[in-house]
């Protein structure tokens, strides 16, 4: 039965009676003139789109308001670009700000990056950071900085298999991007910029296509589950393709993928329809089969097997730096390598922590806004760790997350970083305008699509050179930044150089707000350190990423004092029937009442009170009920045993992250 007539369905039928009343006239204009054929075939093909909009049964805008309901699709469409362009504010991250996109493009293009009229950002607010500056300034001659990696050539770091060709590297790279996710004149854009720049290109877990070959830029393979470029036929591991490719002069380090920030602990499957006959070659797949990339190695299974695997890597590499990216998941995962590093002798020469703020051609909506630990924490996590058991010396740290300036950087090496790696910023240096439709394979400017026809608007020689001085732009940024300081070295950066504010009132050191681990102190005593190393440590083992269960006997670590962020405690007992109050009350007011007369000596008692309120946990004291007898004869309750907690808000807002 259809609807009855009223104003509001004449509204929205409105535009499909406008279209039936042209079609009409239109139709009368042709047979009675021979003129309005035009309008006669729009006003037909309107009508016959608002009567398919009335049947259809998949839109429920379109059956309520026929044809113009497709205005609705369009604007939302191109909403990101409207947004972009006429309502987004210059300040505003979404994820990266007008204001971070214009600097990189402006570096790469060689065009001034200066700022007229003071900074755009709001320096009372909560979280804005700066670099304090020297009166005593320095002068650097050369903005190359780099670093060494694997020990140094003729000195080899100590260890089990060491590195015997330390590569040198800057610290600003390019970070993991695969053939596949980017475009072919991407992937050979950013080779020859890393050529002509001097720095290093991470293949991503693709492996090593031949347009990363072409150029001849240095080259990190980073190795996945999925084990591309060196697998066999069943996706198992093959050692002797990885040692055919990674013997090559091109390839200069190699990472082991055990997570990305992206879409930490996911996997991944590239659906055959994707896979060209490129691909399929240079991850060593075949065509018409969807490319999986299992969630985890099948290579090892055990924390010191993974350190067997970085050894046999080193050794089949012919001695090139090894190491491992990852995000930092279960505090006891982390740790569990650590101890493995210590049980077998075998170190990576450098780990690459990535954080969950990174980014990917596609990943659940979940995985991208609530899986993973952010770069900060898992950085000083990572770093703070090393150092508490002797081997920060020994590995070099990397770290990829929105880095986009140099300010960027000196922050992450404050954090514990020897060198950064950015993947988005290099991605709008090639002419990224951040349209968001990676996934797709509708890149507006042919970065991260495989459709050739988009492809050709990304031209190489004339992206390459922009790579390249991106790089070189954001080095001399960082030696000026380093000179204001009064450095000579990106690596004399530390936490106490860099000021966060932390209300309208106080500002603090990154130094205060995220103590540096003592050398040793982890192989020592426990009790003074961080809530995340009294709970967990003791649970990781070299043997199982699973959490170690408390042997016969052994005490598990007091998750109630951690929650306090205090170490345990001796339970002290106190009383808490009322019926007991009252009787001490009461004893205490005949002894006021008595006549005086000289009192015997008591024995010292120790003071009974209730601890202090946890503000953690409210008004309610932190207890534990015991199976103790009755505190009297009277009071039927059992004696409840109080923890001390002298807990304070103070503690309380360091110790809000286990970190």
């Amino acid at each position: 039965m259809p609807p009855p007539l009223t104003f509001t369905n004449t509204v929205r039928y409105s535009t499909l009676a406008l279209c039936v009343l042209a079609f009409v006239l239109s139709l009368f204009a042709l047979i009675a003139f021979g003129r309005g054929l035009p309008w006669f075939v729009l006003s037909g093909a309107l009508v016959a789109l608002g009567i398919h909009d009335l049947n259809q049964t998949r839109h429920a805008i379109l059956r309520n308001y026929p044809i113009v309901g497709w205005l609705r699709f369009g604007l939302e469409f191109i909403r990101p670009e409207i947004r972009q362009y006429f309502i987004e504010s210059d300040t505003e991250a979404q994820p990266f700000s007008r204001a971070q996109r214009s600097v990189v493009y402006q570096r790469a293009k060689g065009e001034p990056d200066n700022r007229p009229f003071g900074t755009q950002l709001d320096v009372g607010v909560e979280g804005y950071e700066w670099i304090n500056h020297s009166l005593h300034t320095t002068h650097i001659e050369s903005q190359d900085f780099r670093l060494w990696i694997g020990g140094r050539p003729g000195a080899p770091l100590p260890g089990v298999a060491p590195c015997t060709q330390p590569y040198s590297a800057s610290v600003f790279n390019i970070s993991a991007m695969s053939f596949g996710a980017l475009s072919a004149n991407a992937i050979l854009a950013l080779n020859q910029g890393a050529k002509i720049g001097g720095f290093a290109h991470d293949t991503g877990e693709g492996s090593i296509s031949q347009y990363h070959r072409q150029h001849g830029g240095d080259l990190i393979w980073e190795i996945g589950s999925g084990y591309f470029g060196c697998r066999n036929a069943d996706g198992t591991f093959s050692p002797e393709r990885f040692a055919e490719q990674a013997r090559g002069p091109q390839v200069k380090m190699v990472e082991i993928k055990l997570s990305q920030g992206a879409k930490p602990g996911h996997g991944g499957v590239l659906p055959k329809a994707k896979i060209t006959p490129e691909i399929a070659a240079a991850r060593g797949v075949p065509m018409g089969v969807d490319c999986i990339s299992p969630a985890a190695h099948s290579a090892f299974s055990t924390p010191a097997g993974l350190m067997h695997f970085v050894a046999q890597l080193r050794e089949l590499s012919g001695g090139k730096p090894t190491g491992f990216k990852l995000c930092i998941g279960h505090p006891w995962e982390w740790f569990a390598i650590v101890k493995a590093m210590l049980a077998t002798g075998i170190t990576p020469d450098f780990i690459v922590v990535d954080g969950a703020e990174g980014g990917t051609g596609a990943a659940p909506v979940e995985f991208t806004d609530h899986v993973g630990t952010p770069l900060q924490e898992g950085l000083r996590l990572v770093h703070n760790t090393l150092v508490g058991v002797g081997l920060r010396e020994r590995i070099s740290l990397g770290c990829a997350g929105k880095v986009t300036n140099a300010f960027n950087i000196a922050r992450m090496v404050a954090l514990g970083a020897d060198w950064a790696n950015a993947g988005r910023g290099f991605m709008m240096a090639l002419g990224c305008i951040q349209a968001q439709t990676c996934h797709t394979g509708r890149c507006p400017t042919g970065v991260t699509t495989q459709d050739p026809a988009r492809q050709r608007a990304l031209v190489v020689a004339d992206k390459a050179p922009r790579v390249a001085q991106f790089h070189a732009n954001t080095m001399h940024a960082l030696k000026e930044l380093l000179q204001a300081a009064g450095l000579t070295h990106p690596s004399q950066i530390t936490a106490h150089h860099i000021v966060r504010r932390i209300d309208d009132a106080e500002v603090r050191l990154l130094s205060s707000l995220m103590p540096q681990m003592a050398p040793g102190a982890i192989l020592n005593d426990l009790g003074h350190l961080p809530n995340v190393y009294r709970l967990y440590w003791p649970l990781a083992s070299a043997d199982s990423f699973d959490p170690r269960e408390p042997a016969p006997g052994e005490a598990p670590p007091d998750l109630r004092a951690a929650a306090c962020g205090h170490p345990a405690r001796r339970p002290r007992p106190t009383r808490w029937h009322a019926s007991c109050a009252r009787r001490r009350r009461r004893r205490r007011g005949r002894r006021r009442a008595a006549p005086s007369s000289p009192r015997k000596p008591r024995p010292m008692q120790p003071r009974r009170h209730r601890p202090p309120k946890c503000p953690m946990h409210g008004a309610a004291p932190m207890r534990v009920e015991q199976g103790f007898p009755p505190c009297s004869a009277r009071c039927r309750r059992i004696r409840v045993f109080l923890v001390n907690t002298p807990c304070t808000a103070g503690v309380l807002k360091a110790c809000a992250s286990p970190f």
